[in-house]
């Protein structure tokens, strides 16, 4: 009889628009059923703010699980990434007992990637989403599933950092920083060691050396060509079947040529 007399509360405030009303209400109990409608229906901005009250005046209730739950999900719903990882990481600390804590842990991180930005802006929030991701892993080893998730997730990650240090270390080559980009483009493979193509960035370091070596002062061109001609051998060494070969061996013939004339 109760549930029948609150669902008929519920069609009256619909059908006369009377969400203002809704929210004036006493009857907490009511706005309770209004919420979860609210949220089965996917009507995530209706159901924030009834959740938002319900989450402090029922705090220590029987419903106040639910409720942390419904209002996590719900920013989460609206694309408020932050704000619902950090509902999702209150809730694994508010109800560490909870049948749902694994997967709000897991949110929590999923989150965090979320709000990663493309590779091209601020790296710092990809970091915390890559440390978030690994704490989960650490935290439950067993979640097999959830974590082939994570470990998804931390590939695709690190691959935006990967493409901005790539990116940088590129840009210096192009208008013509050598050294900063000898010293990025090292960087890259020392931070990146499984990255693809890690001959192609060999060879820009070769390349680099080179143009650097050439642009020199005089009193740094005998020691610049020297490296440079480290650089050809590590490259031959490693990297004898690239499709930069051909490129590295006229370099080298240049090098030569260059020391040869200063002696």
């Amino acid at each position: 009889m109760k549930n029948r007399l609150i669902l008929s509360v519920l069609i009256f405030l619909y059908s006369c628009g009377g969400y203002q009303q809704l929210m004036k209400s006493d009857d907490l109990s009511l706005k309770f059923d209004a919420a979860k409608k609210y949220y089965d229906n996917q009507e995530f901005f209706k159901a924030l703010p009834l959740l938002d009250e319900l989450h402090t005046l029922l705090r220590g209730t029987d419903k106040s699980e639910e409720i942390d739950y419904l209002l996590a999900y719900t920013h989460y719903g609206l694309g408020s990434y932050t704000l619902a990882s950090y509902h999702f990481t209150k809730f694994t600390l508010k109800h560490p007992s909870s049948k749902h804590k694994e997967e709000l842990a897991y949110m929590s991180a999923y989150c965090y990637s979320l709000d990663s930005p493309k590779f091209s802006l601020d790296k710092s929030s990809t970091i915390t989403a890559i440390e978030e991701l690994q704490f989960f892993i650490d935290e439950y080893p067993e979640s097999t599933e959830k974590i082939d998730a994570c470990n998804k997730l931390i590939d695709e990650l690190t691959k935006k950092l990967q493409d901005k240090a790539l990116s940088i270390a590129k840009l210096y080559y192009n208008v013509g920083d050598y050294k900063a980009a000898i010293t990025s483009l090292n960087n890259v493979i020392l931070d990146f060691p499984a990255i693809k193509n890690i001959d192609d960035i060999q060879f820009l370091i070769l390349d680099s050396n080179f143009k650097l070596a050439q642009n020199s002062v005089s009193s740094k061109t005998i020691e610049r060509f020297n490296n440079t001609l480290a650089s050809y051998h590590y490259f031959e060494a490693n990297y004898k079947n690239s499709s930069n070969m051909k490129d590295a061996e006229s370099i080298y013939k240049k090098s030569i040529k260059q020391l040869e004339s200063r002696q």
